[in-house]
């Protein structure tokens, strides 16, 4: 029996296409390993979900890959976000969902939302237990999704996250748990929303995102530096003529031991380098401290803040910023729209 937003959904007559990247959604077992392998298409998934058929929603289903999500590339998700807006384009579909492995969700979603130019949303999501495993969540995500990109009240709001029946902005979205079904949070900011009854019920305002921008891949090598304890900077140097970009995922607010304060600041001649925290949670400061190191110190010798944007999602902007040969002054003009 169909529920009230079942039927308004059916009434409205919508379409939704789905494409399958693989994951932990679509993984069945491997005879010869024993272990759980990305094997099933979009229509074998499709055909877990019950309750897809009485919504009365059109889907039209793409096969894209099947891979874990931890190999996907970045080539994987351009291509990805061309096939997403030149589906689009044509008008034809009103919401996209991607399924994918939740290891790089996060990271997917903030990669296509950088790239969307259209009104339609398009929805990641997954599976953080197999099929083969006691109460798969799978069906319930893709049922979920599938309702969430049908919905015009999701209308211009770019790419987002659902899960565990929770909607969350690719901007602030984390996988914050190794297996936990309840795993995607968003920190600081909370779920934009959640599904119910088959419905969008909003309960958070959508942040501001810039331009989208052309998904490019080539032209561009961004490093990643996690700072730890007793950290010397002596590896600090081989960055030098390896990356065009490098994104150090600091202590804290944005605090780095001061023996590494001589070697950011010859990187910085070269190439940008964006200061971000390892925590994940909470903006780097800009003027607070004061000591060798700190965020103030750090900033004054050019490093460029990242605002509220996690270290994984800096890097993805920074690597974008470059590929499309933006300058120093506006990749700082870029992330300082993040640091709200």
């Amino acid at each position: 029996m169909m529920g009230n937003g079942a039927s308004e959904v059916a009434e409205t007559a919508r379409t939704v296409a789905i494409y399958s990247l693989g994951g932990t959604i679509a993984m069945t077992t491997d005879p010869t390993t024993g272990g759980v392998v990305p094997a099933l298409s979009a229509h074998d998934l499709l055909a877990t979900v019950p309750g897809l058929d009485v919504l009365g929603i059109d889907l039209r289903v793409h096969d894209f890959c099947r891979v874990p999500g931890a190999s996907l590339t970045l080539g994987d998700l351009a291509a990805l976000s061309e096939a997403v807006n030149a589906m689009l384009e044509g008008g034809e579909v009103d919401g996209v969902v991607v399924t994918q492995g939740t290891d790089t969700i996060e990271e997917t979603a903030f990669f296509l939302d950088l790239c969307h130019a259209h009104e339609a949303p398009v929805i990641v999501t997954g599976a953080m237990r197999n099929p083969t495993m006691a109460g798969p969540d799978g069906p319930g995500n893709l049922y979920a999704a599938v309702v969430a990109a049908a919905d015009p009240k999701l209308r211009g709001t770019g790419c987002l996250v659902v899960m565990g029946d929770e909607i969350h902005a690719a901007r602030h979205v984390r996988k914050s748990h190794t297996t936990s079904p309840a795993a995607f949070t968003s920190p600081g900011a909370g779920p934009l929303g959640r599904i119910a009854e088959d419905r969008v019920h909003l309960v958070g305002r959508l942040p501001d995102r810039p331009a989208a921008m052309k998904p490019l891949v080539q032209g561009a090598r961004v490093g990643f530096y996690t700072v730890s304890l007793g950290d010397d900077g002596a590896l600090l140097g081989l960055w030098a003529d390896a990356c065009d970009g490098l994104v150090v995922a600091a202590f804290g607010a944005g605090h780095v031991p001061q023996q590494l304060v001589d070697p950011l600041e010859r990187l910085v001649v070269r190439i940008p380098v964006v200061l971000a925290s390892r925590i994940g949670n909470g903006p780097v400061l800009t003027h607070t401290y004061g000591f060798a190191g700190s965020e103030t110190d750090l900033i004054k010798r050019g490093l460029i803040p990242a605002g509220a944007l996690g270290p994984y999602q800096a890097r993805l902007l920074l690597h974008q910023l470059i590929a499309q040969g933006t300058d120093r002054s506006a990749i700082e003009a870029v992330f300082a729209t993040f640091a709200r």
